[in-house]
């Protein structure tokens, strides 16, 4: 197969659905030799300027999300548990990832995995800095490095241009996947995703 396909997967640890497309996309990317493109955005931002909300904010969808979310973590065999401290603000979370991101990709892969572990497999409040240093130091990485790196102008700016640049390609949630022109949004479309990469071969 060639191996210019690619998946771009837009995500935001505040989002359980991209914590469940996370556990997944890596093997359908193997699968059809496709390249997996992580892009850190900021839900909150997308939600405001599309007009979006959180299911949260709906009592009975929530409620059902819940369910559902809890029915796909089954069929993928991977565990999930609702945070109890949700919702939890996740800008100082998605700057570490555009930071980790933009200075080495094994830290990057390990910060992803300690993160959405913490937030959805087993669920710690990452809203608390002395839990998040916690967290962070348990599963290896550098906190102090982390927090630096977030107040770093540059960092700062790649998440806002970035997340500016997913609502202009018309984003107006989490996880969204691309592959080539083609959005598809919600963990729950990964086989529209597989079918894309299918039929671009």
């Amino acid at each position: 197969m060639s191996n210019t396909k690619t998946i771009e997967f837009y995500f935001d640890f505040g989002s359980p659905s991209s914590y469940l497309a996370w556990t997944q996309l890596p093997a359908i990317a193997a699968e059809f030799d496709a390249r997996l493109v992580y892009r850190p955005v900021l839900l909150g931002a997308i939600h405001k300027a599309t007009g979006n909300a959180s299911p949260a904010a709906i009592p009975a969808k929530s409620a059902w999300m819940q369910q559902d979310l809890e029915r796909f973590a089954r069929l993928y065999r991977v565990p999930f548990r609702q945070n109890p401290f949700f919702p939890i603000n996740t800008l100082a979370l998605m700057r570490g990832a555009t930071a980790t991101q933009m200075q080495d990709d094994t830290l990057f892969q390990r910060y992803l995995a300690v993160v959405f572990n913490a937030m959805w497999a087993e669920p710690r409040n990452l809203g608390d800095l002395a839990v998040l240093q916690a967290v962070l130091c348990d599963g290896g990485i550098d906190f102090e490095r982390i927090a630096a790196a977030t107040q770093n102008p540059l960092v700062k700016e790649k998440l806002r241009t970035d997340t500016d640049e997913a609502i202009g390609r018309g984003l107006f949630g989490a996880p969204t996947m691309f592959v080539g022109d083609a959005m598809f949004f919600g963990q729950d479309r990964l086989n529209f995703v597989r079918d894309e990469l299918r039929n671009d071969a």
